[in-house]
């Protein structure tokens, strides 16, 4: 039976242990990277517990524990003793991010689970091709607006090493000021969580780009495998030194990643407008769907078919 001195925190030097469960279990959503917990641990306090063959994730946000599905084998045991678990522990949605998959097998173990969609946690995921090329009618207006950054704003493009670490922080300092984030609770915890990033670059599987411009950083992009065919990029900061600059940096970052990946993953909207507005103005070829797990209202106990 689950207990929760059986989940133990992520840490940096859970590094290796992640790579190979996920090597064995593929990963297609950004929220279970190695990475993305690591980063983004000072909100989220994910931990994990090690069940066999299979990791259960969970995350505490504002004293709140939910979990993620089993990572491994499929073993309907181990998931009736989750939602045992979760049930008691956790709010009304104690299981949440399941991938289509995932929930299509949970509802054939609990065929009376209530799974509803998640559509600000889909994430948008693009071929790598269409970005790096941006091709025919559905690109016109941003095949424009990079070949008018190109053509106004002298801009080069370098990998980012351990050498420019120091300069990217300056970068995003900037950054920072200039978007407020002291004053904006998401871009506060997205500051620390980036620079985490770059504090820890030799230490993370990341790899990123810069693109200068008139010799200055003027956006960064920071990027990651998700899987065999998927590339996923993290994080992705302009400054609006020249018009477009960000849709350059999508472009500079797809040309390289489509060398070896066949789609690139660019994470969730988040439910924000805006956001989902510009994600689909590139024209997705498919989303990552997830799931979360609903207590039933009028029966919020632990349901008695598990």
């Amino acid at each position: 039976m689950l207990k929760q001195e059986d989940f133990r925190p992520v840490t940096l030097s859970d590094r290796a242990f992640f790579e190979h469960q996920y090597t064995r279990y593929p990963q297609v959503h950004s929220d279970n990277t190695f990475t993305n917990m690591v980063c983004w641990n000072h909100y989220a306090h994910y931990t994990y517990a090690v069940v066999g063959d299979n990791v259960i994730l969970a995350s505490t946000i504002d004293g709140i524990t939910r979990f993620r599905a089993p990572i491994g084998p499929r073993n309907p045991a181990l998931l009736k003793d989750l939602l045992r678990f979760s049930f008691d522990i956790s709010d009304n949605e104690p299981i949440v991010l399941i991938d289509a998959e995932t929930a299509g097998w949970m509802k054939s173990v609990c065929p009376d689970l209530t799974l509803v969609p998640d559509r600000n946690h889909f994430e948008y995921v693009y071929r790598s091709s269409d970005l790096a090329d941006l091709p025919g009618k559905n690109y016109l207006t941003i095949r424009r607006q990079v070949n008018k950054f190109r053509k106004n704003c002298a801009s080069t493009v370098e990998l980012i090493t351990h050498d420019h670490l120091e300069e990217v922080k300056r970068f995003l300092i900037q950054w920072c000021e200039w978007k407020g984030c002291e004053g904006d609770p998401v871009l506060a915890h997205e500051k620390e969580a980036v620079f985490f990033a770059i504090d820890h670059f030799d230490e993370l599987p990341l790899s990123g780009l810069m693109v200068r411009v008139f010799s200055k950083i003027g956006a960064i992009a920071l990027y990651e495998p998700l899987n065999r065919d998927t590339a996923l990029v993290h994080f992705e900061k302009g400054m609006p030194d020249c018009d477009g600059i960000y849709k350059a940096v999508n472009s500079e970052t797809a040309l390289r990643l489509a060398q070896s990946f066949r789609f690139i993953n660019r994470e969730s909207d988040l439910g924000v407008a805006g956001l989902r507005e510009a994600k689909m103005r590139y024209h997705p070829d498919h989303m990552v769907e997830v799931y979360t797990l609903k207590k039933d209202a009028d029966s919020p106990d632990v349901p008695q078919f598990i």
